[in-house]
């Protein structure tokens, strides 16, 4: 089912188009405002039967090496019962590709990337039983495994090999229909594990690297655009998950909060508000530029870079709620029936451009308050390693 979206602000106008009726290829510019006759059927609606969500969901991230560790996930679950934490989110497809627990579906066994871990259902289970909150993270266009399985729909260089990015990774076309219906199966397949949210990752085109080397053997830049692309992709995505059961969240640059282009990588706020229930902006501070703010060092001021950046999104998708609300009440469509997604930020829980001690956790998570956010928020470590000092303990 399509869903419409709303392009950036621009001198205080909203362009409304649907992608529903929305030529591939046209710039959003090139469109005046349009409503399909069946704008009833084009919105996101709000979904029911899902397992309740915590008012505040305050997350740690787990590899799925320290879900699979006994020692490592006890750790954590202790950690989480004596704080304010209530939720864990875990990989189990990161950027390697690998499916990290046991599957049933046919398309993930013909792509060979499953690699049986941990016991997903279970780890779910024990974490439930301590009234903990599962998010699992899903990595979806940078795919170690599915570029050497399926190099036909892999970023290419311009000799027919594998594209690289920085990094030395590579990546799959973010246009190509069967990386989406793949993705869908192993999000499915999670949800059937009992897992409360899913959440998705590197859901954009490569940011670093030699981009002027890039071949796409499907996107095309001369007829098509990759902020419509990634529009396409979040419907169909949400669409075929919408009746999974788990919450669907999305994560974008922080700069998305901020800028209004597409970043030259198709990632746009306003859209994932409007496909995803919860949208986490990675606000990292050693992640914006030098300058940021007029900070040499936006690092060195966590607080500062949070705040600013999460007061712009929120501001945001306040404003794109009262265009959504206007635009229903125009067609004489019920409001109560629709919803846009909630802001959940991630924090910055390691060590880069700054120290990052506990105060600088702490400060991070009083800028989100401070911000007006009430969804919570998710603290990144890529070593998971998470000292109590930072957390208020219950």
């Amino acid at each position: 089912m399509p869903k419409f979206y709303v392009p950036p602000l621009a001198a205080a106008v909203l362009t409304i188009v649907l992608v529903a009726v929305l030529p591939a290829g046209r710039p959003v510019g090139d469109f005046a405002p349009a409503v399909p006759w069946n704008l009833q059927e084009s919105l996101p609606t709000v979904r029911s039967g899902v397992r309740a969500v915590p008012t505040e969901v305050k997350a740690i991230y787990l590899t799925s090496w320290s879900a699979a560790t006994p020692s490592r996930l006890a750790q954590a679950m202790t950690l989480i019962s004596h704080t304010e934490l209530n939720a864990v989110i875990i990989d189990i497809k990161d950027y390697s590709g690998k499916v990290v627990f046991e599957t049933s579906s046919l398309v993930i066994a013909a792509v060979g990337s499953e690699e049986r871990r941990l016991d997903l259902a279970d780890v779910v289970r024990r974490l439930h039983e301590k009234n903990i909150y599962v998010i699992v993270r899903i990595a979806v266009f940078q795919d170690q495994h599915f570029v050497r399985v399926r190099p036909n729909l892999a970023v290419q260089d311009p000799a027919g090999r594998i594209w690289r990015d920085r990094k030395g990774l590579g990546w799959v076309d973010p246009a190509a229909e069967e990386v989406w219906r793949y993705i869908v199966e192993v999000a499915r397949e999670a949800a059937n594990a009992g897992v409360d949210e899913l959440n998705f990752d590197y859901i954009r085109f490569p940011s670093d690297g030699n981009l002027s080397a890039i071949r796409y053997p499907v996107f095309d830049a001369r007829t098509q655009i990759r902020r419509e692309v990634l529009q396409q992709f979040f419907a169909y995505l949400t669409s075929e998950l919408r009746d999974a059961g788990p919450v669907l969240s999305a994560d974008l640059f922080g700069l998305a909060t901020v800028r209004e282009d597409d970043l030259g990588i198709g990632q746009v706020i306003e859209d994932a508000l409007l496909y995803f229930d919860v949208v986490a902006p990675m606000v990292y501070p050693s992640h914006y530029a030098r300058g940021f703010l007029g900070y040499k060092n936006p690092a060195a001021h966590p607080y500062e870079v949070v705040i600013y950046s999460l007061r712009e999104a929120a501001l945001r998708r306040q404003r794109l709620a009262k265009t959504l609300a206007g635009l229903l009440e125009e067609n004489d469509v019920h409001a109560g029936a629709y919803a846009i997604g909630q802001l959940r930020p991630w924090l910055q829980g390691f060590n880069l451009g700054a120290p990052y001690p506990p105060r600088a956790i702490r400060s991070q998570i009083q800028a989100v308050s401070d911000a007006g956010l009430s969804a919570g928020w998710l603290l990144w470590s890529p070593a998971n390693r998470y000292h109590s000092a930072r957390f208020e303990s219950e």
